[in-house]
């Protein structure tokens, strides 16, 4: 029954989301071009606002634990698990105030209003997964970035979303080379749950009255502790955090 009634309301759902993206790509861009970085991130946020509130339709709802927890005036490498691409929206607006960054698949990078345009003009980094040597170097390139401006960096380690809750392993490459140029920063590991029951039955329709968690555990500091040790206490914290 359930399923029957996500139908029509997903029909209105990616309407409205279409019509969402293909408004902010102008003012994206106006904001971009004429006013800068700051301008643009603020229409980043207000974007974001609206494609969280859209799943408001769907019976979303959403729970952010610990969000005062996120330090300030520093750079930050957070690691989360990933679910679906409502993880990215869901930690764009409610994580706003530190100017979160993503590492995203090149593919992204071209075609998709408002989307794309913000992963190449906002401070975010797009990699091959064919190409290590390219996907490291854009990686290092976006530790550098944090570490001079105090900025945020979102990392799945796990690469691909997982379909139903289970977290996959993660892999360190990634985590590594963003420690290694960003020694100042603080690893804040990240647990999502619920968000991948937004696509139980794919991309459509999408899934009904889902409460979306995001629960922010205790920052480590990178200067703290040897590479090995913050990796194994990341991937646990977060793993720890996952409700099946």
């Amino acid at each position: 029954m359930q399923k029957l009634i996500s139908y029509p309301l997903s029909v209105i759902y990616y309407l409205v989301f279409g019509l969402i993206l293909l408004i902010f790509h102008p003012i994206q861009w106006i904001c971009f071009n004429l006013f800068g970085y700051n301008a643009h991130k603020k229409s980043v946020d207000i974007l974001n606002f609206f494609l969280v509130a859209n799943t408001y339709l769907l019976g979303t709802r959403y729970r952010i634990e610990n969000l005062s927890a996120l330090p300030e005036n520093a750079p930050l490498i957070i690691v989360a698990n990933h679910q679906s691409l409502y993880d990215i929206s869901t930690i764009i607006w409610y994580m706003r105030k530190v100017h979160p960054k993503f590492i995203s698949k090149i593919e992204l990078g071209k075609g998709i209003p408002s989307i794309s345009y913000n992963l190449n003009h906002g401070g975010s980094v797009l990699i091959d997964r064919k190409d290590s040597k390219q996907a490291l170097s854009a990686i290092r390139k976006m530790a550098e970035y944090i570490e001079t401006t105090n900025r945020s960096a979102v990392i799945f380690p796990e690469g691909t979303r997982s379909k139903n809750g289970t977290p996959k392993r993660f892999a360190e490459n990634g985590l590594k080379v963003l420690c290694k140029y960003a020694p100042s920063a603080y690893v804040v590991p990240v647990t999502i749950n619920n968000s991948w029951k937004m696509t139980r039955w794919g991309s459509f329709p999408v899934g009904l009255g889902n409460k979306i968690t995001l629960t922010i555990h205790e920052p480590i500091a990178v200067k703290d502790m040897p590479f090995p040790t913050l990796f194994e206490k990341t991937e646990q914290a977060v793993i720890k955090g996952i409700v099946l």
